[in-house]
């Protein structure tokens, strides 16, 4: 069984047992927290759709860690007037385990 969830504006496909990088959530190590926001749950038998998401429906999942992404450097450069600015950064992640998806 799978289910496609909505956190933070972005869509995740995921299956029970999946690990996950979502945005940086406001939660403990440890901690379960629940996507209530599923918009498709199949793989047993026929699919059903939300429009937009399943009422009852939800995804339980536990925290595991916070880490951050690959570091990412933007330059910017103009010719004419001998000006340069470097930049970096690093997006934060939570990454989550998930254990149970509930259909109904």
């Amino acid at each position: 069984m799978y289910a496609i969830i909505d956190n933070g504006g972005k869509q995740y496909k995921v299956r029970t047992g999946d690990e996950v990088q979502v945005d940086l959530m406001d939660a403990e190590e440890g901690e379960l927290i629940e996507f209530d926001r599923v918009l498709m749950v199949g793989g047993n038998g026929e699919a059903r759709i939300g429009t937009p998401a399943l009422f009852g429906a939800r995804v339980l999942a536990e925290v595991i860690r916070h880490e951050k992404g690959p570091k990412l450097t933007m330059m910017r450069f103009q010719a004419t007037k001998t000006r340069q600015a470097k930049k970096g950064h690093r997006q934060k992640y939570t990454c989550v385990l998930i254990r149970e998806i509930h259909p109904e």
